[in-house]
């Protein structure tokens, strides 16, 4: 059974990281050794990791991406408050749509934008995006796809696609 941070260290092992150890791949999304570990080992399992070299299966992942974490990591918009911009509101979507709606946020005290808050996947997202912007940019689409309407789901989907496709080896 797959858990809300195994997407993310999944979208991190995206990034040509399989090489890292497991403290320094759960250090950079705000996890322990052994909860990396246990990521890695259920996305194996789930077939969404190749299990000698690591690397992510991209086809699979987007599959999963599009149709599965929508309805296993649901999100819904909440009250307004202070927090980094996610799905529509972050920089990868943001120019592509028109809005008077308060964006998406992650809520977070020392963020500089007000707007909707959303529950991120995982506690620690808010500091891994601010560490990682290609990271920030994955975790916002998945968000497109979590919260979005069709527009922002389809928006969403062919960034991921396009993504993954320029980033396969």
């Amino acid at each position: 059974m797959l858990k809300a941070q195994d997407v993310i260290i999944a979208l991190k092992l995206l990034r040509s990281f399989p090489e890292l150890s497991f403290a320094e791949l759960g250090r950079s999304v705000g996890l322990s050794a052994s909860e990396a570990h246990g990521s890695v080992r259920r996305l194996i399992e789930a077939r969404l990791v190749e299990p000698d070299s690591r690397r992510v299966v991209r086809r699979s992942l987007l599959r999963f991406l599009q149709h599965g974490v929508p309805f296993a990591f649901p999100a819904n918009l909440r009250e307004t408050t202070r927090g980094l911009p996610t799905a529509w509101g972050a920089p990868v979507l943001r120019d592509h749509f028109v809005t008077d709606e308060a964006p998406p946020v992650w809520p977070d005290p020392e963020g500089t934008v007000r707007g909707q808050s959303v529950k991120p996947l995982y506690p620690s997202v808010v500091a891994a995006a601010m560490r990682d912007p290609e990271l920030y940019d994955y975790l916002s689409l998945v968000d497109a796809l979590r919260l979005g309407r069709a527009r922002e789901r389809k928006m969403a989907e062919q960034e991921l696609e396009k993504r993954l496709a320029d980033s396969a080896s």
